[in-house]
């Protein structure tokens, strides 16, 4: 996908308190604390809210996951009107480049979410994923899928 979020960081709720940089999560509905990694995250909200027309109460945000015996934490997870997960989200830092590790480890979270949608982001790299659990494949696909409605 050719979208950089990076160019929406006016969009962000930012504020300073003792001396530290704060950012507004609406799912959690307070500020946290400003990590480059969050501000992805937080730009990756607003673009699948604003551009994908997906309800923001749908969304839940750094919700653990047990896999294989370890604690593991995803980034945002999309559900339909069903509440059956639909997107499932990883972000990175933008320094970080995404690759194969990335990959795999979105891949892991989805063995146990079986999500038909996947999405890594660093900010200026996007990548999105459908899903066929038929045949064990992906494919990438360059426009966000439209939002289920039952």
């Amino acid at each position: 996908m050719q979208i950089n979020l990076l160019d929406f960081q006016e969009r962000l709720k930012l504020k300073t308190a003792n001396s530290e940089t704060l950012i507004w999560d609406p799912l959690r509905k307070k500020y946290i604390v400003f990590t480059p990694e969050e501000m992805v995250r937080q730009l990756c909200l607003e673009y699948l809210v604003e551009e994908g027309k997906y309800p923001r109460a749908k969304f839940n945000a750094e919700k653990g996951l047990f896999i294989g015996g370890r604690n593991y934490r995803y980034d945002l997870l999309l559900f339909d009107n069903k509440f059956k997960p639909f997107l499932l989200v990883e972000c990175k830092a933008p320094s970080v480049k995404l690759n194969n590790l990335t990959f795999e480890q979105i891949s892991g979270y989805n063995r146990e979410l079986k999500v038909p949608f996947l999405l890594i982001t660093n900010g200026p790299n996007m990548y999105l994923a459908e899903i066929n659990w038929n045949n064990s494949s992906f494919n990438f696909v360059d426009k966000l899928p439209e939002y289920p409605v039952f």
